[in-house]
């Protein structure tokens, strides 16, 4: 069976190569072998952002006689072309075609094919048969598949379409101008916020609505003469006929994002779940997903809930106690994020830690999702250590201090030295103030759905264990000092996501005198 030859195979190959800091090559690489070979769905959350796993997939896709697909982020692409597929190869010997693009080669192709999300998502929900169906498929990056979906199910309205919408319908050129002017009066109305936009309210959905009514009685300059009956929206530019389609789906997030600084707005449509858009395309192939921190739970009920998925087999690793234990130093008795003493509270935490960190050899990294206070602390303590305060830049030296929110550290954590104190100010969990988690909330409410439980502590653990990944390279500290950890019924679930952890209740100087580790 093939899971006998890949479990050889990789055994031998790690064992030539000398130790790996991820301990469950083989057992993940068997039950991958065995999802191609059954055709079985599997999800696998190897709980690590350690690139060394990826050899776990390597293997029995290039193993297996028949075609594969594997679904990978562009900056995963390369790292497998360049480095990982060469070299498990060359020791495993095959000589299966490797191909990378945005479609199948041909019919008779057997070799792995490695393509975009947003490639094979758009295939999948369009049906452009760009792949085919029944190819065994891998997806890396899972963490990520709710966002790449609704990506590629967004509609925009960006500016300069409306110039676009008047060349196609000359003759209601100043009407539609006109609809412009109310539509952006309105939506400056909205007040400011730190995120730039806001939900499109009835009234801005009316002026919407009388700009679809009033061109679907129109007919299009450029067909005025003809006795033919069309559809005025197949002439409308892609970018508004793509829009109105998505409007018309049923539950859609619309929200207008806002440049007041040069006075104009760009339109969003998108859905605000995306279950019901991915259920189908399961059974189109066997698929087995691969994510860092997909669930809580081993059977990950949420995440299967929010992406569509039915019965499979689930596989959850836990991080090595021995290698990849951080210490957590998390306060008791600091007043609760939303409350006015917080800030303080938090500046005094900080100047306490950074004085006590000042041997460490690595950036030191300030995790803060709050907009406001983010600023706020770069401010202040710019002002007091001067150029060694960094605001989500991404070229540091050893001493200098990151302040970050989330994203800028999802996005970027794997550039930077692995930090030896990461302090979190609050957990993220994603601030209603936030139109668009307001929008989502609303929905959950409306289906009688627990919003907490499945969409804000579910995003918020997700993210909490994505970002901790880098300090369990170092066995590094992580401060959290959002007391909510302490006295809230979720605390527990919070701890889960940080296990295994060493807690500390004080620091100490020289703890903060360990080697470097890359």
């Amino acid at each position: 069976m093939i899971e006998v030859e890949v479990h050889s195979s990789l055994r031998a190959f790690l064992r030539e190569q000398g130790q790996s800091s991820w301990p469950h090559h083989l057992t993940m690489a068997r039950l991958v072998a065995r999802a191609l070979r059954l055709g079985r769905p599997a999800l696998i959350q190897t709980g690590s952002t350690d690139i060394q796993y990826r050899l776990s997939y390597l293997v029995p896709a290039l193993i297996w006689p028949g075609p594969v697909i594997l679904v990978a982020p562009v900056s995963i692409q390369q790292w497998l072309l360049r480095v990982e597929i060469p070299r498990l190869q060359q020791w495993i010997g095959t000589d299966k075609p490797i191909y990378r693009g945005d479609s199948f080669p041909d019919e008779q192709f057997c070799g792995l094919l490695i393509t975009s999300p947003e490639s094979w998502l758009l295939d999948r929900l369009s049906g452009k048969s760009w792949f085919p169906l029944g190819i065994p498929t891998l997806i890396d990056g899972a963490d990520d598949l709710e966002e790449w979906t609704r990506e590629q199910l967004q509609a925009c309205i960006m500016p300069g379409d409306w110039d676009e919408l008047m060349l196609a319908y000359p003759q209601q050129a100043d009407w539609i101008r006109d609809v412009r002017v109310r539509l952006t009066k309105a939506v400056f109305q909205h007040p400011s916020n730190p995120y730039d936009c806001c939900l499109l309210e009835a009234k801005e959905q009316d002026i919407l609505q009388q700009l679809l009514t009033t061109l679907d009685s129109q007919q299009p300059a450029n067909l005025s003469q003809s006795k033919t009956t069309v559809n005025p929206y197949r002439y409308l530019t892609k970018s508004w006929k793509h829009f109105w389609q998505c409007w018309q789906s049923s539950s859609q997030l619309m929200w207008a994002a806002i440049a007041r600084s040069q006075g104009y707005f760009s339109l969003y449509c998108r859905p605000v779940e995306v279950a019901t858009a991915l259920k189908p395309i399961w059974s189109m192939q066997p698929v087995v997903l691969i994510g860092s921190a997909l669930d809580l739970e081993r059977s990950a009920s949420v995440y299967r809930q929010q992406v569509g998925l039915g019965d499979l087999t689930c596989l959850k690793f836990s991080p090595n106690r021995h290698t990849e234990q951080i210490q957590l130093y998390l306060p008791d008795g600091l007043p609760m994020p939303n409350t006015s003493r917080f800030q303080n509270a938090l500046l005094s935490q900080v100047r306490y830690l950074l004085a006590l960190s000042t041997n460490i050899q690595s950036p030191v990294v300030i995790l803060v999702g709050d907009l406001h206070l983010k600023v706020q602390l770069g401010t202040l303590l710019a002002a007091e250590l001067g150029s060694r305060v960094q605001v989500e830049k991404s070229n540091l030296d050893n001493n200098d201090i990151l302040i970050t929110g989330w994203e800028f550290w999802r996005s970027h954590q794997g550039k930077f030295q692995a930090p030896q104190l990461l302090i979190i100010a609050t957990l993220p969990i994603p601030s209603l103030e936030n139109p668009l988690v307001a929008g989502q909330v609303a929905y959950y409410k409306q289906q009688h759905l627990d919003w907490f439980r499945l969409y804000l502590l579910p995003v918020a653990l997700r993210e909490l264990q994505r970002a901790i990944a880098p300090v369990r390279e170092s066995q590094g500290i992580v401060a959290l000092l959002d007391n909510r950890v302490n006295h809230r019924s979720y605390g527990s679930q919070v701890l889960s996501v940080l296990s295994p952890f060493a807690r500390i209740n004080y620091l100490d100087p020289s703890w903060f005198k360990f080697d470097v580790r890359c």
